[in-house]
């Protein structure tokens, strides 16, 4: 009998054969997975985990130092997701909320990166280009979120907020909140629009100072929200539109009364169209600088003229005649 066959006559004796095999095989794999391990890790593949997980299980996140007041707030009230994705300048971003605010928390992730995008390129890179936002459960939770001591009311789908800091330093403890409500009140472009005002309001909290005129403050905010959206003017403020149609030209700049109670939506409309106009008679920089000079403190109309003459080289009486002309213009 040849070698081989004797070979394969003792193999198949009490099932030899089936023990050999799975030594056989046992040693290959050993053998294998040691050699995976000894391979430097630019052979290997890369693994891309995935973005949306739950804050229990993102290590990154979790050390996030911004996130633990919000998690004092928000754990009470349920179990927390977030989302964690780059935003610009090499930063990392949070959407934070509860598993029912899902949706908003995928839509406004989405929005997060080209948000700063656009408010860094209307405002430039000093700031940090990474942001908190937040999505409520409840009225309560909003409130304790934006610190305000009580209920909101129930018009204010968003706000930002910052802890105290000194003007000239970069405020701390920053965040976008939307209340719980904002997702059924608002479409995803509604949302977009809304979170980018927001962050407006984040990315130049260090130059803005409590007091300063709100038809800067709030008006630079909604251009930069609209701003490349491609609506008419009719779109971003119908209500000012249907009131200049009917004769109804606004006299001045609107006063920080006007943001208050049933007036606000005309308020907020007529900011957005004064920096709209100084941006399109002037230029977009040029209306950059004019917020620089004006939020960096409380103004009177005396004040506001010196820094329109020295920004703009015009009175302030000049461009809101200017303005009221360009308005009817729009309007029409």
């Amino acid at each position: 009998m040849s070698s081989f066959r004797r070979a394969r006559a003792w193999l198949f004796v009490r099932r030899r054969f089936q023990f050999v095999a799975t030594v056989a095989m046992v040693t290959i794999l050993t053998g294998t997975c040691g050699a995976l391990l000894m391979m430097p890790n630019s052979v290997l593949p890369k693994l891309h985990a995935a973005q949306p997980t739950s804050i229990g299980s993102l290590r990154a996140a979790d050390d996030d130092p911004r996130l633990a007041a919000v998690r004092r707030t928000l754990e009470p009230f349920g179990h927390l997701v977030t989302e964690q994705l780059p935003t610009g300048n090499g930063q990392q971003s949070l959407v934070v909320g509860h598993p029912a605010q899902q949706a908003e928390i995928d839509t406004l992730a989405g929005e997060l990166a080209a948000a700063t995008t656009a408010v860094t390129g209307v405002w430039g890179p000093g700031w940090a280009q990474s942001a908190m936002v937040v999505v409520a459960s409840n009225p309560s939770e909003f409130a304790a979120l934006v610190r305000s001591g009580a209920s909101m009311p129930a018009d204010v789908a968003a706000a930002s907020v910052a802890d105290p800091f000194t003007p000239g330093t970069q405020p701390t403890g920053q965040r976008v909140v939307f209340s719980s409500d904002a997702g059924r009140r608002l479409d995803a472009g509604g949302l977009r629009t809304l979170l980018r005002h927001e962050l407006t309001h984040i990315a130049t909290r260090a130059q803005t100072v409590d007091g300063a005129p709100q038809w800067m403050l709030e008006g630079f905010a909604e251009f930069v929200a609209h701003l490349g959206a491609g609506q008419h003017f009719a779109d971003i403020a119908p209500t000012v539109a249907t009131r200049i149609r009917a004769g109804d030209v606004p006299r001045d700049l609107p006063s920080a009364a006007d943001f208050a109670g049933s007036g606000a939506v005309v308020a907020y409309e007529q900011a957005w169209s004064v920096c709209a106009f100084v941006a399109d008679k002037f230029d977009q920089p040029r209306l950059v600088e004019l917020y620089r000079r004006i939020a960096a403190g409380k103004q009177d109309s005396a004040s506001e003229d010196r820094i329109m003459r020295d920004v703009l080289g015009t009175s302030r009486d000049d461009l809101v005649a200017d303005w009221r002309s360009w308005l009817s213009a729009r309007a029409a």
